[in-house]
C-alpha cells in the first residue's frame, strides 16, 4: 500500500485541484462583476501558486504516508489532510459557485487553520520520531500556510467591498 501512495496521493491532489477548478470556472462570469481590491493578483498568478501548493502538498502527504510511524498523531495528520481537501474544494464551491462571500471567508479561515494544524502536528511527529523526512514534509507546507493567510485576507477584503 505504501508504494501505491506514489500514485494515489497525486491523483487525490489532482482531483482536488480539478474539482476546485470546475467550481471556479463556473463562477468566473460572476467574479468579473464583483468589486476586488486593487492588490488582487491576476488569475495566472493565482493558478500558478495553487499548482505549486498542490504539488508540495502531495509531496508532503507522500512523505508522511511512507515515513511516519502509525501513531495517534499520524491518524490526526491523515484526518487533517482529508479535512483540508474538503475545505479547499469547499471554498471554490461557496465563493465561485454559490457566490456566498461571507461563507467563503469562514471557509478560508478554516482552511488556513487546517494547514496550520497540519504543520504543527507534523512538526511534533518529526521531533518525536526523529525522522528528517518528516521535517521536510511540514516545511513543504509552509508556502501553503503563507498563501492561505494571504487568500483569507483577500477573501475578507472582497467580502467587505461587496457586502
Amino acid at each position: 500500500m505504501r508504494k501505491l501512495s506514489y500514485i494515489i496521493i497525486p491523483l487525490i491532489a489532482l482531483a482536488t485541484a480539478l474539482s476546485g477548478g470546475w467550481f471556479t470556472g463556473k463562477g468566473m462570469s460572476w467574479y468579473k462583476t464583483i468589486n476586488l481590491p486593487d492588490w488582487t493578483p491576476p488569475g495566472s498568478v493565482i493558478g500558478f501558486v495553487w499548482t505549486v501548493i498542490f504539488i508540495l502538498t502531495a509531496i508532503s502527504a507522500i512523505i508522511v504516508w511512507n515515513k511516519s510511524e502509525r501513531t495517534k498523531k499520524f491518524k490526526w495528520v491523515v484526518a487533517l489532510f482529508i479535512v483540508n481537501i474538503f475545505l479547499n474544494v469547499g471554498w471554490s464551491l461557496v465563493f465561485f459557485f454559490q457566490h456566498q462571500i461571507g461563507a467563503a471567508v469562514m471557509d478560508a479561515f478554516a482552511l488556513w487553520l487546517s494547514v496550520l494544524l497540519l504543520i504543527l502536528y507534523m512538526r511534533i511527529m518529526a521531533h518525536q520520531q526523529g525522522k528528517m523526512a518528516l521535517y521536510w514534509a511540514y516545511i513543504a507546507l509552509l508556502p501553503y500556510l503563507i498563501w492561505t493567510t494571504f487568500a483569507t485576507y483577500l477573501t475578507y477584503a472582497v467580502w467587505l467591498l461587496n457586502k
